[in-house]
């Protein structure tokens, strides 16, 4: 039943509206002006009574807060975008830099690219204060084959600074073979672990033990393939891991990996909700540039796109229904082309810091520090 409020505000749009219909159905010259005014005068009336109906506001917050969310949806399907250019270095830089191999000889530039829809997102090429703010007291876990490596490394060059004296020592005891490494930087109080993971079997692993531990980091970089590629050369198989990995994943998560969902799902593991999860995508592999014949006859572009398909269909990915958010390392090495590696697999440095470039202001977007 209306309240009075309700039925007073009514009564008085049929007092108004009523004559104003009787009176335009008889100014036929003037119908247009009439019904102009009309319009104003109705639109004006429902503005001012609509706190007076409790549903209409709540609506109206809610269609806000949808286009919030699609906003910073729209940003992390666009973080990818990244354009390149690459070109021969003068003669001048090349000697400045001391150039001798063939990565040397090129310099590489990147960007998001230019298009109205990113340009919304203002997305930023964070410095080192700016990560470091960022990054301050957290855990960040990296964890896989060589390519997570690399990123690790970019992901210390940027916070501790490429000149400290500290990457040195880093870059020695991190590119030990085979081996896991951590360290804390003291003046933002952030650890890093990198984990030699180079099996889907191992991440897996991992987060049996993180579940064991009942801890997880706050920020958690994976990525797998190639080493199975190589070494068992089976998709089939592979994609079966991954979505192993992925049951277990979900199982550390206090919330469903379902954006639009937000349901609980069961897990045993306290962790905080800011938790964010990456997956390292593999990069495209340039076959004829491969150093071994075992590497070229194995991780062909077929079975290379296969391995693609079976991360697809294992619903591991975000873009999938999954918890992992993707840096895409297949894009970036394909924009960036042969000149950006000198064995077909393992690429510039230039790669890897773009991809900690789209982890930062994806952290950014979740942790919502800016639209």
């Amino acid at each position: 039943m209306l309240g009075t409020v309700q039925l007073g505000a009514a009564a008085a749009c049929v007092v108004v509206l009523v004559p104003m219909g009787m009176a335009g159905w008889h100014l036929s010259r003037n119908k247009m002006l009439f019904f102009s005014g009309a319009l104003f005068i109705s639109l004006a009336i429902c503005v001012h009574l609509t706190p007076y109906f409790p549903s209409v506001p709540d609506f109206v917050t809610s269609i806000s807060s949808v286009v919030v969310f699609d906003h910073r949806t729209s940003c992390i399907n666009l973080v990818n975008d990244i354009s390149w250019q690459v070109s021969p270095k003068n003669a001048s830089s090349r000697l400045h830099n001391n150039a001798t191999h063939d990565l040397d000889l090129y310099e590489k530039r990147w960007d998001w690219s230019d298009s109205h829809k990113l340009k919304a997102c203002d997305f930023q090429k964070l410095s080192k204060p700016d990560a470091s703010d960022l990054l301050n007291g957290s855990w960040v876990v990296v964890t896989g084959d060589s390519q997570a490596r690399l990123f690790a490394l970019s992901l210390l060059t940027l916070v501790l600074g490429s000149e400290s004296q500290r990457m040195d020592s880093v870059r020695a005891d991190l590119f030990r073979r085979h081996s896991d490494y951590s360290i804390l930087v003291d003046e933002i109080g952030m650890k890093l672990d990198f984990f030699w993971a180079p099996y889907v079997v191992n991440l897996t692993d991992l987060m049996t033990d993180f579940e064991t531990r009942k801890t997880c980091p706050d920020v958690m970089v994976m990525g797998d393939g190639l080493w199975d590629m190589l070494h068992f050369n089976n998709a089939s198989d592979y994609e079966f891991a991954l979505r192993m990995l992925k049951t277990k994943v979900v199982s550390l998560l206090p919330l469903s990996t379902e954006l639009a969902i937000n349901e609980p799902v069961v897990g045993s593991v306290p962790i905080k909700s800011s938790s964010h999860l990456f997956w390292l995508g593999m990069p495209v592999l340039i076959n004829g540039m491969l150093n071994t014949e075992e590497k070229r006859e194995k991780m062909s572009d077929a079975m290379w796109h296969a391995y693609d398909q079976a991360l697809g269909d294992s619903k591991l990915l975000r873009q999938t229904g999954g918890p992992l958010l993707l840096l895409d390392s297949q894009s970036l090495t394909w924009n960036c082309g042969p000149h950006c590696t000198s064995d077909g697999m393992h690429y510039d440095g230039a790669i890897y810091e773009a991809a900690v470039q789209i982890m930062l202001n994806t952290l950014l977007i979740e942790s919502h520090q800016r639209l």
